[in-house]
């Protein structure tokens, strides 16, 4: 009798620690950390009309707040979207999660809900053209490629503020918050209960808003799910002057906007975007990059372009970026630098382009760095054994241990663009070196790694 009622005992706590979970399991958090490089996905009705997402409705009249909620869900119509496209050129970019908005703030649900008419291809909306559950076929192609999946979930609704009479705004009334709001916390719980119930395993949830109530309620639904805003630093279009401690994750738009934007819209370079996710990365933490598609379901040409570029990087350099760490200094001037989790190396960033040209030969001296008998450096992605073309031509790579440093002499050799103007980064591999410390190297932190 006393053993049932211990095992009983047992039961209960356990019952009752996963009813309280309130953080994400560790191990979950390294796993994310681990994954480096995510697609971020702003889509919803009024890409139809290229205004920004759900925001329009913040402080608009009646009548535009009526025909918002009424028109543009009749016209809502993606006949080109293809989810199986996004998703394998995610993976070609070397992108390992996605984040897709499930619902943002404007309140219209991307699959078709029980909660309220104001979704997709829900059953009581017959007027609805476009009858596809989108959150479940995105999940799916994703899943398919091997990449991780994620939601984006607004706990601000603003089609439920405006049905319910309250003005519309962000966090600037006590009901926009669902911790003072019963029905828009009870509105939420039902929404999240479907996406983590009704769609299998979620890895990863962004809660754009005030999360309190409602991610203890999604880990009791699925421990396992990662929350990422609402539990971790997310800063938007901006990455930290130094890295920060644990899991953080910084969120980029190509151009100018989240959602598709129709007008003259100036987008990044991507060298600019690569150079992004360096130095992110040398920083500790992931880079989340946004891709806004059109209201028909494709992915805009100049984001598709910029992606395929940083594609073709990620098909030489992916292992520098995926499992990695920040290493014991960030960079050495403009050279930046991470860990490996999975051996003993060191990755080097080193400016392409005009700074480093193809077909030249390159010396550097790492400051921060102690070679040894076991120590051995490569080009990632290049055997520097030949340069195309060229007869007889040394492309061979050196290194030698010396009191400043370790000395590296090596050929940028791989031929990645017919007229030689790859303008890139380049990777050094250093394995078996250890970390030198900066006072030993006789140089200040400051100066070693410049002025940012």
């Amino acid at each position: 009798m006393k053993k049932l009622f211990l095992l009983l005992l047992i039961g209960l706590s356990l019952t009752s620690a996963q009813a309280q979970q309130t953080a994400n399991k560790p191990e979950r958090e390294q796993w994310f950390m681990d994954l480096g490089f995510g697609m971020f996905i702003h889509w919803s009705l009024d890409s139809q009309v290229g205004a920004v997402i759900s925001h329009s409705m913040a402080g608009a009249s009646e009548d535009y707040l009526n025909r918002f909620t009424t028109e543009l869900p009749a016209t809502f119509n993606p006949k080109k979207f293809d989810p199986e496209e996004w998703a394998t050129l995610a993976r070609l970019a070397g992108m390992k999660y996605v984040v897709f908005t499930a619902k943002h703030h404007a309140g219209f649900c991307m699959w078709p809900t029980k909660t309220t008419p104001f979704s997709v291809g829900s059953s009581s909306s017959a007027d609805r053209p476009f009858k596809r559950d989108i959150v479940r076929e995105v999940l799916d192609a994703f899943r398919k490629q091997g990449i991780a999946v994620g939601l984006y979930f607004s706990p601000e609704d603003f089609n439920y503020l405006y049905e319910h009479k309250i003005p519309i705004g962000r966090l600037q009334h006590p009901q926009h918050f669902p911790a003072n709001n019963p029905g828009l916390m009870a509105l939420d719980k039902a929404q999240l209960k479907e996406l983590l119930t009704n769609y299998g395993p979620i890895d990863i949830l962004f809660f754009d808003g005030p999360a309190e109530g409602l991610k203890e309620y999604a880990w009791q639904l699925q421990p396992n799910v990662v929350v990422t805003r609402g539990q971790m630093n997310t800063p938007e279009q901006k990455i930290p002057d130094k890295p920060l401690p644990g899991p953080w994750e910084s969120c980029y738009t190509m151009g100018t906007d989240w959602q598709y934007k129709p007008t003259n819209d100036p987008h990044k370079t991507g060298t600019e975007i690569i150079n992004m996710l360096i130095e992110t990365r040398a920083k500790g933490g992931n880079l989340l990059l946004n891709v806004g598609p059109k209201p028909n379901g494709e992915i805009q040409i100049e984001q598709e372009a910029l992606l395929r570029e940083v594609a073709l990087w990620n098909l030489v350099n992916g292992e520098s970026i995926h499992g990695v760490r920040s290493w014991d200094v960030t960079r050495e001037g403009p050279i930046w630098f991470v860990k490996s989790t999975r051996e003993n190396a060191v990755y080097a960033f080193v400016p392409g382009g005009t700074e480093w040209k193809y077909g030249d030969r390159k010396e550097f001296v790492f400051k921060t760095l102690e070679g040894s008998a076991q120590t051995k450096v490569s080009v990632v992605g290049y055997d520097s054994k030949l340069v195309e073309y060229r007869e007889g031509f040394d492309a061979s790579i050196n290194w030698q241990a010396t009191p400043l440093g370790l000395v590296i002499s090596a050929v940028n050799g791989h031929r990645l663009y017919t007229n030689n103007k790859w303008p890139n980064p380049v990777v050094l591999k250093i394995t078996n070196a250890r970390y030198k410390p900066l006072e030993l190297a006789g140089e200040k932190r400051s100066k070693l790694d410049g002025a940012h």
